[in-house]
């Protein structure tokens, strides 16, 4: 690596109570939750609802988990697979199953009959735990085909007792044939005490699945130092404290929920609020009623948020620390919730590889936007971090210049699971050392901060030209009628591939696709604006928030 980036030009950039680097307090996340339990027992770690659990119950209530799982033959470096969205059932497994010496692979819960026999398949899981709707909808079919030979149900319903019907109308309890009730299991075991295990610093907490954005997806060896270090990168630098709360808004079972939500919450200790998945006008009633004070979340979160009916001020008058990451903030977005509520959307960007942020913009500093394209800084590097930008030759970009961005950092996986071509390709440099090439191209400007312009994958070669789909949805995004923009590369046959938009609409808004392609047209160059526009009644995308630019090609 040469000298540019090696001399970390972006510290500059950094609050004067910013380290340049940090150091892991604890070798585990196991340790890191037992010094928490001995300081602060009492602490309430989990809200759902009217329901609340305590440091001291979750220790007790993963205690029974643990010897539950070893009672049944789960061996140290088995995998225990969660199908959940977000309830305290979630927080109680994870715990659980490092105390049995386990790793956790969160499975995303809207994953179907073929993506969850590809997960299930993949890790070789050896237990399973599943809400009893999504047994029944879709595990059933699946767990007899695999390795898992453990398998535990449970239901949203338990932890609280208020039921609400925008979420849970219709749901029921039920016992799916072939599993376990979790809530029996705890109490057969509740009490007992399991056997101790040693977890070090570079065995696997969690294996996290990319989005499958560019293929078929891989499971990311996030190890106990990676989550460690990115949960005191989280605290260092959002200046978090045990008086802070947390809003969970991603999902558990993704890197963001993992680390921005659950580490987060265990290392302060402080709680952590649940609200069972994303749905805007629950999600404020549950700020007016915690009043959590951090939360990240992609951007389409505080978009709904913004767009959800009710929502005032000072709803949001508690939630002073806010972060966004896992897609591109239009400018135009930051603006508009700043004006609606008062507070600065701050920008963290990283993969799941990178166990959450790689990079970030510093607390109460404000993101610089490129003016050649409009697009938001993703911030500076972290803590400890080193990230280059690279030529398709492999030799470093100069400052200024397009390249494919290059992470290295404590926060870096070491690997795929079971997949060491695939290591080798995207997690080592030239001399063998841990490196991601990200596959996201962007640039270091001169002071340090960097861009991120778009996949690799997803530049449009328009007659010769290329366009970035990034820099057309953000001109959308100013247009005071679209709500959410897609932008993809379709044939033409005169362009080899032309710019084609898909847009969702704000409430109330009456825009024609006419009208959005003269909007673009009078503010970008001839090549770049789309010359054609179809209205969504919304984009699709990924659970976590990223637009589903394959999907919409496939149209």
């Amino acid at each position: 690596m040469g000298g540019g980036y090696a001399q970390r030009p972006w510290l500059a950039r950094y609050r004067e109570d910013y380290p340049a680097d940090i150091t892991p307090e604890f070798p585990s996340m196991l340790a890191l939750f037992e010094a928490s339990l001995a300081r602060a027992p009492q602490t309430e770690i989990v809200r759902y609802f009217d329901g609340v659990l305590t440091l001291a119950e979750l220790d007790q209530l993963s205690d029974a988990f643990a010897v539950a799982l070893t009672d049944r033959r789960f061996a140290p470096g088995d995998r225990l697979a969660t199908y959940l969205q977000n309830i305290p059932q979630a927080v109680v497994a994870v715990i659980g199953t490092w105390k049995a010496g386990g790793i956790v692979v969160s499975i995303n819960p809207m994953s179907r009959q073929r993506e969850l026999t590809t997960l299930l398949t993949d890790c070789e899981a050896t237990a399973i735990v599943s809400q009893e709707d999504l047994w029944d909808q879709v595990a059933a079919e699946v767990v007899p085909n695999t390795s898992v030979r453990i398998a535990w149900t449970t239901s949203p319903l338990e932890f609280q007792t208020r039921q609400d019907d925008r979420l849970f109308k219709g749901m029921e309890r039920s016992r799916p044939d072939g599993t376990e009730d979790l809530s029996e299991v705890l109490a057969a075991t509740r009490g007992r005490e399991p056997t101790a295990v040693e977890l070090g610093p570079d065995d696997v907490a969690f294996l996290g699945y990319t989005s499958g954005t560019t293929g078929p997806p891989k499971g990311a060896m996030n190890t106990h130092r990676n989550v460690v270090f990115n949960a005191q990168t989280y605290r260092d630098w959002i200046q978090l404290t045990p008086q802070d709360s947390i809003l969970g808004v991603a999902p558990l079972f993704h890197i963001t929920g993992v680390v921005g939500h659950l580490a987060i919450a265990l290392l302060l200790p402080a709680p952590l609020v649940l609200a069972y998945r994303f749905e805007p006008a629950v999600m404020l009633d549950a700020i007016r009623e915690h009043r959590p004070t951090f939360s990240i979340g992609s951007i389409t979160v505080f978009i709904a948020l913004m767009n959800a009916e009710g929502a005032q001020r000072e709803d949001m008058s508690s939630m002073v620390k806010l972060y966004s990451g896992g897609a591109p903030i239009p400018p135009s977005t930051v603006k508009a919730f700043s004006d609606q509520f008062g507070h600065y959307i701050h920008n963290f960007y990283g993969l799941t590889e990178t166990n959450s942020p790689s990079h970030g913009v510093p607390l109460g500093g404000d993101a610089p936007v490129d003016e050649a394209s409009g697009a938001l800084s993703v911030g500076v590097p972290v803590f400890s971090t080193v990230v280059s930008i690279v030529r398709d030759d492999g030799s470093e970009a100069d400052v200024g210049e397009v390249g494919e961005i290059v992470t290295r950092g404590p926060q870096v996986v070491p690997g795929y699971w079971n997949k060491p071509e695939e290591t080798e390709n995207a997690l080592r440099d030239a001399e063998g050392k841990v490196a991601l090439k990200t596959g996201d191209v962007g640039y270091m400007d001169a002071d340090g901060w960097f861009y991120v312009v778009d996949r690799k994958k997803d530049q449009i070669n328009a007659g010769g030209y290329k366009v970035w789909p990034r820099e057309v949805e953000d001109v959308l995004y100013e247009h005071p009628g679209v709500r959410e923009a897609a932008v993809v590369g379709v044939p033409d046959e005169y362009r080899g591939e032309t710019v084609k938009a898909f847009v969702s609409v704000r409430a109330g808004s009456s825009v024609t696709p006419d009208e959005l392609i003269a909007f673009c047209k009078e503010r970008m160059s001839a090549y770049k604006y789309p010359r054609q526009v179809e209205l969504l009644e919304e984009i699709p995308k990924t659970v976590t928030g990223k637009l589903l630019r394959r999907e919409l090609r496939g149209r």
